[in-house]
């Protein structure tokens, strides 16, 4: 929590501290110029990499695979286009850093990294053996897999739930 403060705070000031020193150094109109240049190519970059990113999400998913890559790398090109979006030059810097493929893949291990320390092992998926176990329950012998279809409640009357029949 400290650091979202700190990045609050310490941010902006940081942000307009390099725009002054860099309007000192180049101008005040170029270094406008710059901020305006930089803001367009990263909204082209964003737009390229986010459609990059949606192409290779919606390949995994046809595939039936889980798209775990592209969807880090989908969230990180939304950090991007928030940074781009921020005047300034730092802002700008990360985001262009998050934008590069190269430097995004070192950003998505530590993303995936983090996320895996905090949820472990993700989902278990139950197999077939393992249905039948659990307290009170028969080991691994059979399952029952029959099933019962329920009437359908007359028009007009609202089901209640399994007691509902008795009317």
């Amino acid at each position: 929590m400290l650091w979202v403060v700190l990045l609050l705070v310490v941010g902006p000031i940081a942000e307009l501290w390099v725009i002054l020193q860099t309007a000192e150094l180049i101008g005040g109109w170029e270094t406008l110029a710059l901020l305006l240049v930089e803001g367009a190519l990263g909204g082209w970059l964003i737009k390229r990499q986010g459609r990059a990113v949606v192409r290779r999400l919606d390949e995994r998913l046809r595939s039936h695979e889980l798209p775990t890559k592209e969807l880090a790398d989908g969230f990180l090109v939304l950090v991007a286009g928030v940074l781009m979006l921020t005047p300034g030059f730092l802002t700008d810097l990360v985001g262009f850093a998050l934008l590069f493929p190269p430097t995004r893949a070192v950003a998505r291990a530590a993303l995936l990294r983090r996320f895996t320390a905090r949820l472990g092992e993700g989902f278990a998926f139950v197999s077939a053996p393992r249905f039948g176990r659990g307290p009170g329950r028969g080991g691994d012998g059979p399952v029952d897999t029959t099933a019962t279809e329920r009437p359908r409640p007359r028009p007009g009357t609202t089901p209640l739930g399994p007691g509902d029949g008795a009317r």
